[in-house]
């Protein structure tokens, strides 16, 4: 079955009022709603509040950082999350970045790689109900037992960009969720994934603009990826897919202060890679692409136009 994903929740619209909206996401052909854990709403409410408005519907964390909280708060938050969707949780967790864990949350951005394989070892066991004494490399749990153990954990999953973490991925959890990529990169970071073994799911954010006007597109997407690929993990990414030269002169820019400048630096290329716009149809036909280069489940983000978001979903939906 081809999955449609969104993410949620809606900016702008008080969360306890977007149930309607969500009901009438999942009666379009939206099969997942997956949500992300930065500066806003927690990653895990809207996903329990969704599962039950609409029952039907897969939900997923794209992504949780594994740093932002201690190892047995975040297998409580999943077996809450496990319980709220019994047999449809997906738990995403990734490095994050420099940003949002140092920055925002006072915590060392170290050994990122492997503080996510050793959280994803300590939530395959909790999660199992197992008792876990163990000194991993970057954290140590001393007799922890769930009191609860939900009857289906959650589907595990690693937020994945360059091929030691894709790999990884690939190799100890269910897939990979991608972002900041385009179509044609999804058959270069494919390969990394399945060569952890078959029926690894890849799920990627992609960032939408259902509009045809070019100058809105400009002015929200360049904004979007200026905010971005400037953070070092993102900007790693980006060198090595290769896209390097390309991006080097907004780096430059940035980094010597001149936000000008640097937002001038990106072409309207590099926004139609990043940034999928354009009537509803012309949108769905560029998902479509990264479905055709092995994407398996593509997790629309709408980012701010000229348009009402509500409309836009669901002008985009599989069934519209």
């Amino acid at each position: 079955m081809q999955r449609h994903g969104i993410t949620i929740p809606f900016d702008g619209v008080p969360l306890l009022e977007q149930r309607d909206w969500i009901r009438e996401l999942a009666d379009r052909g939206y099969t997942d709603f997956w949500s992300a854990e930065s500066g806003g709403i927690d990653g895990f409410t809207p996903l329990v509040l969704a599962a039950q408005w609409a029952p039907e519907a897969r939900v997923g964390t794209a992504i949780i950082p594994a740093y932002t909280r201690g190892p047995a708060t975040l297998a409580a938050c999943a077996a809450g999350l496990a319980e709220a969707a019994p047999g449809r949780a997906v738990l995403g967790i990734g490095s994050s970045s420099q940003v949002i864990v140092e920055n925002w949350n006072a915590v060392a951005f170290e050994k990122p790689w492997h503080r996510v394989r050793d959280t994803l070892r300590f939530l395959e066991a909790a999660l199992a109900g197992e008792k876990v004494s163990e000194r991993y490399e970057t954290f140590e749990v001393k007799g922890f037992r769930m009191t609860h153990v939900p009857a289906e954990p959650p589907t595990l999953m690693i937020a994945a960009l360059r091929e030691g973490m894709l790999r990884l991925a690939g190799r100890e959890s269910a897939g990979a969720i991608l972002n900041w990529l385009s179509a044609e990169d999804v058959a270069t970071v494919a390969p990394h994934v399945h060569a952890g073994g078959p029926g690894r799911e890849l799920v990627a954010r992609l960032f939408v603009m259902p509009t045809e006007n070019l100058d809105v597109v400009r002015a929200v997407g360049k904004r979007a990826i200026a905010a971005y690929l400037n953070v070092p993990v993102y900007a790693a990414f980006q060198e090595w897919i290769g896209r390097g030269e390309r991006l080097a002169p907004m780096w430059q820019h940035w980094k010597s202060g001149d936000r000008k400048a640097a937002l001038e630096a990106i072409d309207d290329e590099l926004i139609g890679e990043f940034v999928i716009h354009g009537s509803p149809g012309a949108c769905r036909e560029h998902v479509a692409r990264y479905v055709a280069n092995g994407l398996h489940t593509p997790v629309l983000a709408l980012l701010p136009g000229d348009y009402d978001v509500r409309a836009a979903s669901l002008a985009l939906a599989p069934d519209a």
